[in-house]
């Protein structure tokens, strides 16, 4: 069956990172999105962020560039796990200029 909806319109419809995964044909496996999911989705909107300058205007080509980046963000966790790719602002642990560690989320960037 060809989809007719545009890149835009059937990313509109996807609500899950199974729908994700479906929609471009990445295979996975139920245990890696049951503990993943919202670091795998993070992790490619992150890189898609990354790379949206750069994207060709020919839709054929994004979906391609689209389904590369949702495959790495899938075999990021295949390989590894939340903690060690800390995708989330919260895993995010810098130095405190006296000492010691913090994971503080100023609110401006809580809200990006």
């Amino acid at each position: 069956m060809e989809d007719t909806l545009t890149l835009a319109e059937a990313m509109e419809d996807l609500v899950s990172a199974e729908d994700f995964l479906d929609y471009f044909e990445v295979p996975y496996e139920a245990s890696v999105i049951q503990v993943n999911r919202l670091h795998i989705l993070q992790r490619f909107h992150d890189y898609l962020a990354k790379q949206a300058p750069n994207l060709p205007e020919d839709e054929s080509a994004q979906r391609g560039i689209y389904r590369l980046w949702l495959e790495r963000a899938y075999q990021d966790f295949v390989t590894s796990d939340s903690l060690t790719e800390k995708v989330f602002a919260v895993f995010q642990h810098v130095a405190k200029p006296d000492g010691g560690m913090s994971s503080f989320i100023p609110l401006d960037k809580v809200f990006r």
